[in-house]
């Protein structure tokens, strides 16, 4: 039997997963044309979106990024970062196209600095996501670095390296806050 902490700990979770899941659909993929629509701001290198979230009152804003391979024109991904409503930590998310190998997930590195690898836990017709807590550590990290590196493999052993610039993500995850 769970504790009442637990149960309440594990339905926060699963809210805000549901959330994530909803501003996603909404979100991405857009069309160039939709996508230079719904921008608001643009804080160096990031896009400042907001979206009427159905079933929500006022909007759900975030922060966007498309990133091409460094060695393979096909290879995309797209890098967002928000701050659902209510939730402590903000959710580092990348779109992957359809023909990720799953398995080996995303690698991040900030400035060389290897951070981690995170797993892909679904995928859409419009592209498979990745999504990491945004804690502070994380958000510090990445604030203070000037470059980030994804990595996704097409295979288990062809990794695409992704250069995310930094510049602007301070300004633009404050005003997300």
């Amino acid at each position: 039997m769970m504790s009442p902490t637990i149960k309440r700990k594990l339905a926060d979770l699963i809210r805000l997963f549901l959330y994530a899941l909803t501003v996603t659909v909404i979100f991405y993929p857009l069309s160039l044309a939709q996508a230079q629509n719904s921008v608001k701001e643009k804080f160096g290198s990031w896009d400042y979106r907001c979206e009427t979230v159905p079933g929500e009152q006022g909007q759900q804003c975030l922060l966007a990024q498309t990133v091409q391979a460094e060695d393979h024109a096909n290879s995309s991904l797209g890098i967002v970062i928000l701050r659902p409503k209510g939730a402590k930590d903000g959710i580092f998310r990348v779109v992957a196209p359809l023909s990720v190998f799953l398995i080996n997930g995303v690698s991040l590195k900030i400035d060389q600095l290897d951070i981690g690898r995170n797993a892909f836990f679904r995928c859409f017709p419009t592209g498979c996501l990745s999504d990491a807590a945004l804690d502070e550590k994380l958000i510090e990290q990445l604030i203070k670095g000037k470059v980030a590196t994804l990595v996704i493999y097409l295979s288990p052993f062809e990794g695409n390296r992704h250069l995310v610039k930094l510049n602007g993500l301070r300004e633009g995850y404050d005003k997300l806050r």
